[in-house]
């Protein structure tokens, strides 16, 4: 059965509702990733938020990020959280137990693990538009980006030596929190082998703010969950400790993805402004490793990319959104347009039970697709625009744009929902979430030929899009 398409949107509607988002959860100098399922600062949250909070104060966004550096460790770790004020969130800093860690910074507490590295993504683009506008937004992004230089850099080599010590060119992920995409089929394979220990008792709070539990991980993930933490613990958040003994290692070929992509870029940023010659060069050679490692993954019979179990030494073959991190870094042309042609085509966007043909994070035609249950099978705006963000970088704008029109359109509820049911496009998750928002502003404000123009969309590109009804997979 057709399904109408949506009114058109009241784009000015839809910017205010999403600047209001970001506005009601603004903390001062940081914004808290939710109002109440995640009321603390999470790092690649922290990227996309600056994104949004640009269209409408750089100062602000330069801010977000300069907040989110005050939490890195002393082995350049960005930590996945930076925890502000008490809450009922869980976990707490008294499960994370980081004052065992030398490394971990001086009056900031923090979570004892890290997330994707987006950040210099996103300061890219702000630094992009902010040479438009020029002035005092130009001189400000240009000082900074001078200022944090090192910052960034000793992020990335964290990541490349601690996180890659043998040079696979793979950052190994201690944790599926790492990854960004927790519960992932992704892990399932590790994680059967993640056999808890003795943990301190606990109870969920999650399951408190979601109308149903099944769209969240169950008991049983979450212990094995709470015993790599007990493990980090014990190995004193040392990561070779932690390799040594820990269940879960591997290597993640989406985090290494934007590490290359964030690398260059950050290499691109330096040279413009006169950055440390040899930073430029570290950073260079950061691209190039982590580049080769995404393509050495790729399995030629699905053209995706697949994680490796550092542990066995087996790639893990499964249709997740994942499967495109060559898009992401770039490196082989053929390779990246049969990445869009699939992204684009029946199992992935162009799938005929999708509510909206925006990137799933699972592909609706395989096995491992749960269209409610969190990463495996939702669609999640940030995804969308990162895979937008991929194919224009490439010089796929057309497939790029038909992306951002479509996580436009599915975003007409203006709630801003975490995730999206793929199949209904039912709200999924938590409300009001600041990437979400951020996103919509970013997408609002997209790129035109010599010109970003300022969260403006003409009503007339929003496609109507009319899938057809429930076909077999």
């Amino acid at each position: 059965m057709a399904i109408q398409h949506p009114t058109p949107v009241d784009i000015a509607l839809m910017a205010g509702r999403a600047g209001y988002v970001l506005k009601a959860n603004d903390r001062g100098r940081f914004t808290v990733a939710s109002p109440t399922l995640y009321p603390h600062m999470w790092s690649w949250d922290a990227g996309f938020v600056a994104l949004g909070i640009a269209t409408v104060s750089v100062p602000r966004a330069l801010d977000e990020l300069r907040t989110l550096l005050t939490g890195q460790w002393a082995t350049g770790m960005i930590p996945h959280i930076l925890f502000h004020s008490p809450s009922d969130y869980f976990p707490d800093p008294d499960r994370w137990r980081t004052q065992v860690a030398a490394a971990r910074p001086a009056g900031v507490l923090t979570s004892g693990i890290t997330q994707p590295p987006i950040h210099v993504i996103a300061l890219s683009r702000i630094l992009h538009d902010a040479r438009r506008r020029g002035g005092g937004d130009q001189e400000l992004c240009e000082r900074f980006v001078l200022d944090t230089f090192p910052q960034w850099l000793a992020w990335h080599r964290y990541l490349a030596t601690a996180r890659d010590p043998h040079a696979h060119g793979l950052v190994e992920i201690h944790h599926g929190w790492e990854s960004g995409m927790d519960d992932s089929p992704r892990w399932d394979a590790p994680y059967s082998r993640v056999v808890p220990g003795p943990v301190p008792p606990f109870v969920r709070r999650d399951l408190a703010h979601v109308s149903d539990p099944s769209q969240r991980p169950s008991d049983a993930e979450y212990a094995r969950y709470l015993w790599l933490v007990e493990q980090k613990v014990r190995a004193r958040y040392d990561d070779a400790a932690y390799r040594a003994t820990g269940d879960f290692v591997v290597g993640d070929v989406l985090v290494s993805a934007l590490l290359a992509a964030a690398s260059d870029l950050l290499a691109d940023m330096g040279a413009e402004l006169g950055a440390d010659p040899a930073g430029i060069e570290e950073s260079r050679a950061i691209a190039r490793r982590f580049r080769t490692g995404v393509l050495r993954t790729v399995d030629p019979a699905t053209d995706l990319a697949r994680d490796l179990d550092l542990r066995t030494g087996d790639f893990l073959a499964v249709d997740s959104a994942a499967g495109f991190a060559p898009l992401v870094c770039g490196g082989d042309d053929a390779l990246l347009r049969r990445q869009r042609d699939l992204l684009l085509g029946p199992r992935w966007c162009g799938h005929s039970r999708l509510r909206w043909p925006v990137v799933p994070s699972v592909s609706p035609a395989s096995p491992a697709f749960r269209e409610r249950t969190y990463w495996r099978g939702p669609q999640w705006p940030v995804l969308n625009w990162l895979m937008a963000w991929a194919l224009n970088r490439s010089g796929e704008q057309e497939a790029a744009n038909a992306l951002r029109l479509a996580g436009l359109a599915q975003l007409v509820d203006c709630d801003f929902a975490e995730y999206y049911e793929p199949l209904t496009g039912e709200q999924l998750g938590s409300r009001d979430q600041s990437w979400t928002a951020a996103i919509a502003l970013d997408f609002l404000a997209a790129r035109r030929p010599g010109r970003r123009k300022r969260v403006r969309l003409l009503t007339s590109e929003l496609p109507a899009v009319t899938p057809a009804g429930p076909s077999p997979m």
